[in-house]
């Protein structure tokens, strides 16, 4: 750790000194906003007590703020870009502080929601150009090592929120679970007004209509994704693809044409950065099936509670939190490519293990086996990351930024809604079969499509390999 703040003659970034302080900007508002992605989830039954609703209702506290982030985040990346860094991840982080004291106070179910919705637009805001001012903070020789400690901070906030919520709800109310974001976001922003490095970004227009385009393209995908989970109409669900479809084929004529794009195209034309971002992708529709299909098979198939369930998780994210910052390190030395794909090929070795999980699998099975599959996702994510970032141009880190973001997102919805398919087409012949068999068949097939995604990532990432490291002398 002492590595990341020492200096040298020939470093970019702040001095180390102020790094320190930098970090744990970086690092308080990630555990924030990453925590209430999935601290709420455990309370959504009491939250519909306290407010009197259904609980098919309430869900949408959940889904407000993954909606938020996902309609948002192309924009807030060119916005970063427009406006600079410091000043969108401060605004972000303000109101996600003020939205959570929002949610604390909300009387009905309704408010709840739309300060929720506020919330994610904050924590995207903070979220989406993340990457860009790690890049800004740390010279790049220690830029592997810092994207492994931001890597870290996700995988262990991810695995805390569950516990944490089910803490807090045993000792505290609901609104709790925002309101103790408050202190936490006045302490971040006022440390981010002393050290975040101030870049005046580039200025110029910024693209409203196509930062409007990619909202609705964004926000129906995930909107049909939801829809699929719970067999919604095939009607609705046409309607809100082909929407997203439409907007989709818009947005890239308009950042085709026009002179201050949103998203600039001409970033993919570096094949080392766009096979980045095919990887990223394809890894992360491999864990969107593999986090969604898997709690079906715990709990449809083996009979195990929902807090066992969740206990089976926590190998998986403990495993990248041991992992993500040694091969950040690694990659500041070695090759990410070659890291990536050592990642990638154990990744997918775990995912295979878990498909094979016989009908009456111990926990302890299943543990080592999420074990193996997060520190493959450990060892693939930081190295893959640098590479991302190392290969686009210094002007376009906020793109990059929100690149990584999208295809985080969008791989993890397509992960989601790729499961909902498998269990409807399996749902009819449930009807006149065991149940428990059907569940666990249609998880199974699941698990081997996660495998397959994770294994055209590992084909995608070898292919970099021969290109050698990235020169990172002009970046």
């Amino acid at each position: 750790m002492s590595q990341l703040f020492g200096d040298m003659p020939e470093d970019d970034g702040l001095p180390g000194a102020t790094r320190r302080v930098a970090i744990i900007v970086m690092i308080l508002g990630t555990s924030m906003t990453v925590l209430d992605g999935s601290i709420v989830n455990v309370a959504l039954p009491m939250i519909a007590r306290s407010l009197h609703v259904d609980p098919a209702a309430a869900v949408w506290i959940a889904n407000a703020y993954i909606l938020a982030g996902a309609m948002t985040m192309v924009a807030f990346a060119s916005i970063g870009e427009v406006f600079g860094f410091r000043r969108l991840y401060m605004s972000g982080i303000l109101v996600f502080t003020l939205a959570s004291l929002g949610c604390a106070l909300s009387p009905s179910l309704a408010i709840l929601n739309g300060m929720r919705f506020l919330q994610g637009l904050g924590g995207a805001a903070a979220m989406s150009i993340g990457p860009a001012l790690y890049r800004n903070i740390f010279p790049t020789r220690l830029l592997g090592t810092a994207l492994g400690i931001n890597a870290l901070v996700v995988a262990s906030s991810t695995a805390a929120g569950p516990a944490i919520g089910g803490l807090m709800l045993s000792v505290l109310n609901w609104p709790w679970l925002f309101a103790v974001n408050v202190p936490i976001g006045i302490v971040t922003l006022l440390l981010a007004q002393r050290v975040l490095p101030r870049n005046p970004g580039r200025g110029g227009k910024f693209d409203a209509t196509g930062a409007l385009l990619s909202a609705i393209a964004l926000g129906t995908f995930v909107m049909a994704v939801d829809g699929l989970s719970r067999h919604d109409s095939w009607d609705k669900e046409l309607l809100l693809g082909g929407t997203a479809a439409a907007s989709t084929i818009l947005f890239i004529i308009r950042q085709r044409k026009y002179v201050a794009p949103l998203l600039p195209l001409d970033i993919f034309a570096s094949q080392r950065f766009s096979m980045a971002v095919a990887t990223s992708l394809c890894s992360f529709v491999g864990q969107g099936i593999a986090f969604i299909a898997l709690p079906f098979l715990f709990q449809g198939a083996y009979g195990f509670s929902p807090l066992l369930s969740a206990a089976l998780f926590t190998p998986w994210p403990v495993a990248i939190a041991i992992t993500a910052p040694i091969a950040g390190r690694l990659a500041d030395r070695y090759s990410a490519a070659l890291l990536s794909t050592c990642g990638l090929l154990v990744l997918t070795i775990g995912l295979m293990l878990l498909a094979c999980l016989g009908e009456h699998a111990s926990i302890p099975d299943i543990l080592w086996r999420a074990f193996v599959c997060g520190l493959g996702f450990g060892f693939f994510q930081s190295p893959n990351n640098r590479e991302m970032l190392s290969n686009a141009p210094r002007t376009r880190s906020g793109t990059a930024s929100g690149v990584l973001a999208i295809a985080r997102t969008f791989g993890q919805s397509l992960g989601a809604a790729l499961v909902a398919v498998v269990l409807a087409a399996t749902s009819i012949a449930q009807a006149n079969a065991d149940t428990a068999h059907m569940d666990a068949s249609a998880v199974h097939l699941s698990l081997w499509l996660a495998a397959s995604a994770t294994l055209l990532a590992t084909i995608i990432s070898a292919l970099r390999i021969r290109h050698g490291r990235v020169s990172e002398a002009s970046v």
